[in-house]
């Protein structure tokens, strides 16, 4: 809940950022804190400039006061070790966490992979594969043998084995023996990112190099590609065969649909009939509605057809998937949507996707290694890997304090780092992560080279980039306004019980409750109920005892008490204040009883509301005089003439 009103809160207190101080044109000094001209104009015309009403803006003399006091509740925040305190920071530290995320990758990369992804939308690609299977992890011997058998079966396809032939005979994906590697159509997403890559890039009829995946090694030949042809909604009336159905089991469900059809021909209606016919269930209780598909998301037995309807409203003849006979009837169809509105969508997907968001990371890790003069010392890291080893081949994990020798082992941006440090991180580790497998090793330490240089480069930030240093310094003190704000201001006017009293009663002129009529509304079902009721209300029976009295059963009197100001309702407007005579209301049995209230103040609970919000301002104005008491603040009056100026 903090972070929802945080965020509405910072709209203007993150606005008045600290920007690096400049030793000239200083507006405005706080205390010991300086305010240049410039960090007062920039933050000043941005804030200006986001106010679309006119009568809203501030003048910079208005915006000046209001800046000022922004400043002084900060300093009095840090001046009390409100910004040294483990909440404060750990909440700092989250939303640093999420402002340096794009400053630690590749920015331009991560839109050229978007901007690919969207290309890719836009084509489906038929293809078939095969596949030597080797684990991840797997050590350096038993992938070179993977990759060199699926060079000897692509020597053997380029020399004329059929592809799907080779697939049947070699390939270790299960399906193979039935399938013969085709996998049909399909677009961006649908297959690992390394795998997607070789589609979009191998040219019709020819074979792929061999690709590793976290699978194995494949290789792809690409048979057909075509234009995605966007989305379709359509509704189908299905009926089933079994999956080992005989021919005249097939034949029966083809007559039931061909019956089918003829009634729709006939012009029963296509959705009435799926509810009570169609054999798939599931849509049939949504008049065999079914949700959006592409054609690649759908099989071509069923995609084909439907896609061939040319118009919203088009029904197919019955078409055979092989697991019982369609009629389909087009309802709406879309294309690819445009960029702009898909981008957003994109980017969260290949964020999720691990293949595409790692390959990302890589090439800004690389880009850091040319930065900072990255240098590995490889045989020091060879050896080390070699030690790692037979320490992890002991029955408990045994790793030395104090390694001797301790080599550097890579070096960047003038920090070496060492066979200590490799220990110290491997100690940090849950055991079970580690294993004395060399390849896994070598994995882990390239991991922990990388997030070497991020963790080195995220230190840099600040330094680096002005706009990354100024956004953090905003929620630095926006987060201390809040803080400071809740303490000082929100929960006293809340929980002080007896500071609201006396408050109120010094201002409970200002809490009024305007004219106000306190009665009933009374509707009689007939001119003799309103005339019983009446006579009982001139002897002093209360409206909401009429019920009881006139035993004429329930509906023959409704009665509605309140106390209602004017404009709350448009019976007692009609009746009291002389307003319009509202539709539908029957003054031959229908009428008003009570009477007018004069303005009065309103009760300490009543005005509790606005009450406590000016209770608020209340405790602010004061807290601010003393604020400006204790942090004297001096104006430039010469450079801020210049400003009013312009």
């Amino acid at each position: 809940m903090k972070r929802v009103i945080l965020a509405g809160f910072l709209v203007f207190a993150l606005s008045l950022a600290s920007a690096a101080q400049k030793k000239k044109d200083v507006l405005v000094t706080i205390g010991k804190t300086p305010v240049t001209m410039d960090e007062f104009l920039r933050i000043y015309e941005r804030n200006n400039s986001n106010i679309q009403d006119p009568e809203n803006k501030k003048t910079a003399a208005e915006y000046l006061e209001l800046f000022v006091n922004f400043k002084l509740k900060v300093l009095e925040a840090q001046s009390l070790g409100m910004d040294t305190l483990s909440a404060f920071r750990t909440e700092l530290d989250g939303y640093r966490d999420e402002l340096a995320t794009p400053y630690l990758t590749n920015v331009s990369y991560n839109d050229k992979i978007v901007e690919e992804t969207y290309q890719r939308m836009k084509k489906e690609v038929y293809a078939s594969h095969l596949m030597i299977s080797v684990p991840e992890n797997a050590v350096p011997e038993d992938t070179l043998a993977a990759y060199q058998r699926v060079l000897e079966i692509r020597k053997e396809i380029l020399g004329g084995l059929d592809f799907n032939e080779a697939a049947s005979l070699y390939s270790q994906d299960p399906s193979a023996q039935t399938n013969k590697g085709e996998l049909g159509w399909f677009t961006v997403f649908q297959m690992v990112y390394p795998f997607e890559e070789a589609a979009y890039s191998t040219p019709v009829g020819e074979v792929s190099s061999p690709v590793r995946t976290r699978f194995g090694y494949h290789l792809l030949k690409v048979h057909q590609t075509r234009d995605a042809g966007g989305e379709i909604h359509v509704a189908h009336i299905m009926k089933v065969y079994p999956q080992d159905a005989t021919p005249e089991q097939k034949l029966s469900a083809r007559q039931a649909a061909d019956s089918i059809y003829a009634l729709i021909e006939k012009g029963a209606d296509f959705g009435t009939l799926a509810s009570q016919v169609s054999d798939d269930q599931r849509s049939a209780a949504n008049k065999g509605e079914m949700p959006w598909f592409s054609r690649s998301r759908m099989i071509p037995e069923f995609a084909d057809p439907a896609f061939e309807l040319l118009n919203d409203g088009d029904i197919s003849k019955p078409v055979d998937s092989g697991f019982g006979f369609h009629i389909i009837k087009r309802l709406e169809r879309r294309p690819v949507p445009e960029f702009g509105e898909v981008k957003r969508e994109i980017e969260e997907r290949i964020k999720r996707d691990g293949e595409r968001s790692v390959k990302s990371r890589d090439v800004f890790v690389k880009q850091l290694r040319d930065e900072y003069d990255f240098t590995r010392n490889q045989q020091a890291v060879d050896d080390l890997l070699h030690s790692t080893v037979e320490w992890l081949q002991q029955d408990s994990l045994v790793l030395p304090d104090n390694p001797a020798p301790d080599p550097i082992l890579f070096s960047f941006a003038g920090n070496n780092v060492t066979t200590r440090d490799w220990i110290s991180h491997l100690k940090q580790m849950p055991p079970v992560l580690l294993k004395n497998d060399r390849s896994r090793l070598n994995q882990l330490f390239h991991e922990w080279e990388n997030s070497k240089l991020l963790d080195y480069e995220d230190s840099q930030l600040e330094r680096k980039h002005p706009e990354f240093r100024s956004l953090l310094q905003e929620y630095h003190d926006g987060i201390l306004l809040f803080n400071i704000s809740e303490n000082k201001i929100w929960q006293k006017a809340s929980s002080d019980s007896a500071g609201l009293a006396r408050f109120y009663e010094t201002n409970r002129q200002k809490y009024m409750w305007p004219e106000r009529f306190k009665g009933a509304i009374l509707q009689c079902v007939n001119n003799a109920v309103r005339e019983e009721a009446e006579k009982y209300l001139e002897s002093g029976v209360l409206a909401s005892e009429l019920q009881d009295l006139l035993r004429l059963g329930t509906g023959s009197i409704t009665v509605t008490e309140g106390t209602w100001e004017k404009g709350a309702d448009p019976v007692i407007d009609y009746y009291i204040w002389k307003g319009d005579k509202p539709e539908n209301w029957n003054q031959e049995t229908g009428f008003v009883n009570g009477e007018l209230i004069a303005p009065e103040p309103k009760l300490l609970n009543e005005a509790r509301g606005y009450h406590i919000a000016d209770y608020q301002q209340y405790l602010e104005d004061n807290w601010v005089k003393e604020l400006r008491k204790k942090y004297p603040v001096r104006i430039n009056k010469k450079l801020m003439k210049k400003i009013t100026n312009g």
